[in-house]
């Protein structure tokens, strides 16, 4: 019999506050950005999250057995793939080669999760309370978290425990379907969320061994909600304050489950002893785990294997004479098949890959608007302040009233004393809208807000300091070309709740033009280059830096030549616009192959104009790699828009500076990317957004399936899956830097987070040599192993690796 327990304040918050970081954020709809869903686990391997997951949740972290076994068949996964994988993970009773490529042949066991009280109590009772708290929880929670869509919104000057109480005291439906006096219960419920914690943890008798899973599944199963309000608390720990949002819900949820245990308690309480039992079990991966994740290892050491047979490839000849346009793109993985594709249609032009944001951390404010869009990595916090709004206050105040009324006529469209007779008297007016959009007819354009600048400006000292750094970063501080083009990306989609998940990840999930134009801008000042020459960068007098906006759906470019007007450069222009309507058909053309129901580059562009489409375009599917290199090592190599490209030449970082922002910030942002669509693709019940067909946006923070319940975040399954098969494979990102292993060493010491990415190979990182070749496998623990067959490097081209080090440390001693 459960027998109750007396745990201190102090235990329940510490258990709380972890089981609130096991949960990852999701960001709102219009600003959505890729989150990794384990991202709460990263200091334990795949199986013992496995292992976690499975007991909170019932969720696998890999893919059905089957999925390996058919690359093993077909000779994609080879013996010497799984024999390293085998070797790369410690433990008792492996099996060995013969033993595992059987077990591939067998499915493991279905992940099962402990039961909560309300499943125990659904059992007994046969009521599905699970979907009830789930469906009473939910429209709380839609109210509650609502960020203008709703026309009666909940009451945001309470807290979140405070305002569930205000409203469940007020709803009958729980009593209806049978949980007698709910809500007299939550009346009587304690005042703060320290005491009600205390009381319900007390009375389910839970002890402190049973709460760091227990808390962790009440949170995991509220889904996108509690991912919500971790949003919150990362968004408050980033401005270097709190928020205590999601222990209020974890305690609102702990409520739930003490007032079904004492309904329940006499039917249910050898069951519940048992399941507490369970949650005091350390976290230990079963034997299927560990085999799993031996296989996923295997997988991905064969696409390992394959990419290094890329790098090896020989390249295009490299030109010395001065580029015929330089243009820098967003390390995105989309824009690799444009560099590719724009790469061959001029040999001398030079492409260049960098962080999309352009290392400008802009809070901006866009025409006629006063919401502050953060355009930049959501590991950041804002550095400067941009606006694009001009000196017409007439233009802006004409801007603003058009956009009030075009609220205010949603908002009675949506009313609900209007809403049917809206549709009645006003649906005739739209023929002509319904027709241009069924036919794809409407126009595709892309922002066109006036010029951004900084505001307040920043001094000149201050420019010149984000002029060099930036140049530096992206390897580009001399030979450069009378043109170039800095290309942020973006993705102009209709009726697609998601489309800021097409954006740029790296300005927060807004499109790159404003970082772009502001990069422009300030490159292209006298006084900023004068001060650059006296750091050893001399910008010559006829360049001229333009900013652009790759749209990835349509892939066309959208020169921003207004904001730098030049004579002197119209034919460079001209030839720019040609060299990119042609790079743009080519790319059309190779992600035509990949995209469903295109048969040519003429089919891609009215997708993104069609409101029934819900493949626009493939965004970061099938991303595997992220390499940080000279741009010589990768050019004329077909990468097939799977890799981020990060232009890097270690010889001309002193210090390491830039090669530690890299491994801090690009990679981490592409290890969220590559994590989200993996947990989509294995998980996709639990860590995807499900079918676009039945999705209903919710207070604008994200959407349901159907009518309510649970918030889903993720990927919707049109993301990862083309119908008939998968458009991505889950892989952990591969990791591959052309710099001085001990370089790489010395940023892991000083990072724990990102060594635990790369220990416990939620992430695999891979030296490049100097010839460019993946030449080390990092092994974990701050250890390397070299790559030739499995065996040591001969000691000539062990030297020669040395020997680079040693250069690498007289140049940046």
């Amino acid at each position: 019999m459960n027998t109750p327990s007396d745990l201190s304040l102090s235990t329940l918050v510490k258990a709380s506050d972890t089981a609130a970081r096991a949960i990852p954020p999701v960001w709102p709809l219009a600003s959505s950005v890729a989150v990794n869903p384990f991202l709460g686990q990263a200091a334990e391997s795949l199986a013992q999250v496995g292992a976690r997951l499975a007991r909170v949740g019932g969720v696998p972290v890999t893919m059905p057995r089957n999925w390996y076994e058919t690359r093993i068949e077909n000779g994609t996964i080879t013996d010497a793939d799984i024999i390293g994988a085998l070797e790369a993970h410690v433990g008792a009773d492996l099996p060995d080669l013969s033993e595992l490529k059987k077990l591939a042949r067998n499915d493991a066991a279905t992940p099962t999760s402990q039961p909560t009280l309300a499943d125990l109590a659904a059992d007994v009772s046969g009521i599905d309370w699970p979907g009830i708290i789930a469906d009473r929880f939910g429209l709380w929670a839609a109210g509650y978290f609502d960020q203008g869509q709703a026309l009666w919104a909940a009451p945001r000057r309470r807290g979140a425990y405070d305002a569930w109480r205000q409203y469940s005291i007020h709803d009958l439906t729980p009593e209806i379907v049978g949980l007698k006096g709910f809500c007299q219960f939550v009346s009587e419920t304690p005042d703060t969320t320290d005491e009600a914690k205390v009381r319900a943890a007390n009375r389910l008798g839970l002890s402190d061994v049973t709460l760091e899973t227990y808390l962790h599944q009440l949170l995991f199963s509220l889904g996108g909600w509690a991912q919500v309000a971790r949003y919150q608390l990362w968004q408050a720990e980033l401005a270097g304050d709190s928020d205590h949002t999601i222990t209020d819900i974890l305690t609102i949820r702990l409520l739930w489950e003490e007032a079904l245990f004492e309904q329940y308690k006499d039917q249910i309480a050898d069951k519940w002893d048992k399941v507490k039992a369970t949650h005091a079990e350390p976290v230990t991966p079963d034997a299927d785990l560990t085999v799993n994740a031996i296989l996923q290892e295997a997988w991905e050491r064969a696409v390992q294997r394959d990419l290094a047979e890329t790098f090896a490839t020989p390249g295009p000849k490299e030109y010395d004479v001065r580029p015929a346009m330089q243009a820098a793109f967003c390390i995105d993985v989309r824009s690799e098949v444009f560099r590719r594709a724009l790469e061959a249609v001029h040999p001398a032009i030079q492409t260049l890959g960098f962080a999309g944001f352009f290392g400008l951390t802009a809070s901006h404010k866009g025409f006629a608007s006063d919401v502050d869009e953060l355009r930049l990595p959501v590991l950041l916090t804002p550095g400067v302040t941009s606006t694009s709004q001009g000196d017409d206050a007439d233009a802006d105040q004409t801007a603003r009233f058009k956009a009030r009324a075009n609220r205010a006529w949603g908002r009675f469209k949506l009313a609900a004393v209007s809403s049917f007779a809206f549709v009645e008297a006003t649906g005739p007016i739209y023929a002509g809208k319904l027709v241009r959009d069924a036919l794809n007819l409407a126009p595709n354009e892309g922002p066109a807000d006036p010029a951004p600048r900084l505001g307040p400006a920043l001094d000149l000292d201050a420019q010149t300091d984000a002029a060099e750094t930036i140049l530096r970063a992206m390897s580009l501080t001399n030979n450069f070309a009378r043109l170039i083009v800095v290309a942020g990306h973006g993705a102009n989609v209709v009726n697609n709740p998601f489309a800021s998940g097409l954006h740029c990840g790296a300005c927060g999930g807004y499109s790159g033009e404003v970082n772009a134009r502001l990069l422009a801008g300030l490159l292209n000042s006298t006084d900023v280059r004068k001060g650059l020459e006296q750091r050893d960068i001399t910008v010559p007098d006829d360049t001229l830096f333009i900013a652009a906006l790759h749209d990835t759906t349509t892939d066309a470019i959208t020169l921003y030549t207004q904001d730098s007007l030049s004579t002197d450069h119209s034919a460079d222009l001209e030839k720019a616009r040609f060299w990119f309507m042609a790079a743009g058909k080519a790319t059309r053309s190779e992600r035509s192959l990949r995209l469903p129901r295109a048969a040519d580059d003429l089919d891609i562009i009215p997708r993104s104009r069609d409101w029934a489409e819900t493949r626009p375009e493939w965004a970061l599917a099938g991303c595997k790699a992220f390499i940080a290199a000279p741009r010589s090592r990768t050019a004329g190599k077909n990468m097939e828009g799977r890799a981020f490209l990060h232009d890097y030449d270690w010889a001309g970082d002193k210090g390491f500076g830039v090669l530690e922002l890299i491994m801090t910030a690009p990679v981490v942002v592409a290890s969220w990317i590559s994590l989200q669509y993996y947990g989509s693709t294995v998980a996709p019940d639990t860590f995807g957004a499900g079918n676009k067909l039945l999705h209903n946006v919710t207070g604008g923070i994200g959407v349901v399936e159907g009518n309510g319940g649970t918030l889903r975040a993720g990927l919707p399954w049109q993301s990862v899956h083309e119908g008939d098969s998968y458009a991505h494979e889950p892989l952990r990102l591969s990791v591959c830097i052309e710099a001085p292993r001990e370089a790489m060493i010395d940023v892991l010491k000083r990072h724990d987070g990102l060594r635990a990415l790369f220990d416990n190979r939620w992430l695999h990182l891979f030296a490049l040599d100097e010839n460019g070749q993946m030449a080390w496998r990092y092994e974990g623990d701050l250890q390397w192993s070299a790559m030739v067959d499995g065996a040591e490097y001969p000691a000539g081209l062990m030297a020669a690796g040395q020997s680079a080090f040693g250069i690498a440390r007289e140049l940046h001693a």
